[in-house]
């Protein structure tokens, strides 16, 4: 109890610590600290301008991970991902040898993955679900940990290509990243222009991440929580006028992982069923296809969360 105490106060030292370097967005921190722990993937939605490069950068100098930034582009190959054979000579004859791409890196920034080519984004499937690399007949595998955090704009949709559902469910969680306030863009602009930017201590390294999600996932998770994370991915398949297809059953095992992050966070060895409400909208909102009527309506994935979440906040408690 007392490793797992000392554990679980490294970790908030080491959220902390992210929020000197970005001003605001304690919630996208906290959801992408989630995401670390559980071992899974983040797509970061968001207008230009917000720090979701910054954000990356700085929980790879507390975490001590290798940082790798690829900018999406149409004309990008897949070849530009993962790495490719080339051509060497090594005493006297010529050769083929494997040179890494940006994929190789602890943690990789994906910018503007939607504006890449579906050949490109495919590129990223096996090492987002599988942790390798194939090039030609050979596989690579990844260094732990390894997480793919992918931004894309939800304007300028010209040019774009949208990421097929295959591929946005490989997402742990899909993460709003909103307009900071007035006064936080007062500390942003005063951040920028004069003041010395803080400096960013390394608090912990990959190999002891790696051993606090061991730690996590042993946490047990009651019955009735379980049922009710059941409840909650099921009542998305049943009949609803504004979803098209619901969530598959990455969406419940998600939402058992980053529960059991969340309670860890909190200081908990159990998990609440408050974990499991409050994690469901970056969890199920990318992996709800909306019809037409709500789309012509304007209701959004979030909207439809909320009603199932009141629902069975209903027969919770009835």
């Amino acid at each position: 109890m007392a490793d797992i105490a000392l554990y679980q106060q490294k970790i908030r030292e080491c959220e902390r610590e992210i929020g000197k370097g970005i001003i605001g967005q304690k919630e996208v921190i906290r959801q992408v600290m989630l995401a670390l722990l559980s071992g899974g993937n983040v797509l970061l939605e968001g207008m230009p301008g917000l720090g979701k490069t910054m954000l990356v950068r700085t929980i790879s100098q507390v975490f001590l991970l290798s940082f790798k930034r690829i900018q999406f582009t149409p004309d990008l190959m897949p070849s530009d991902v993962t790495g490719t054979n080339i051509m060497v000579k090594e005493e006297g004859k010529s050769a083929f040898r494997f040179q890494k791409g940006p994929i190789f890196a602890n943690l990789v920034l994906a910018d503007e993955i939607n504006r890449a080519t579906p050949k490109t984004q495919s590129a990223l499937l096996e090492a987002m679900q599988e942790h390798t690399v194939t090039v030609g007949t050979e596989s690579y595998v990844l260094e732990e940990p390894f997480l793919v955090l992918a931004t894309q704009n939800p304007i300028e949709q010209e040019g774009t290509y949208p990421l097929p559902e295959a591929q946005l469910d490989r997402f742990l969680f899909k993460i709003l990243v909103e307009f900071p306030s007035r006064e936080e863009l007062r500390g942003i602009v005063a951040l920028t222009e004069g003041q010395e930017p803080p400096g960013i201590q390394g608090l912990m390294n990959g190999a002891v991440l790696l051993q606090t999600r061991k730690l996590i996932s042993r946490i047990p998770i009651a019955d009735a929580v379980m049922n009710y994370i059941l409840d909650l991915v099921m009542a998305t398949h049943q009949e609803n006028p504004y979803i098209r297809e619901g969530a598959s059953p990455r969406a419940a095992q998600a939402l058992v992982r980053a529960s059991k992050a969340r309670a860890f966070l909190e200081g908990r060895l159990n998990v609440s069923f408050e974990d499991v409400r409050s994690l469901a909208y970056p969890v199920l909102r990318h992996r709800i296809l909306l019809n037409f009527d709500a789309i012509s309506d304007g209701i959004t994935q979030d909207s439809v969360i909320r009603q199932i979440l009141s629902e069975k906040e209903k027969n919770l408690y009835a």
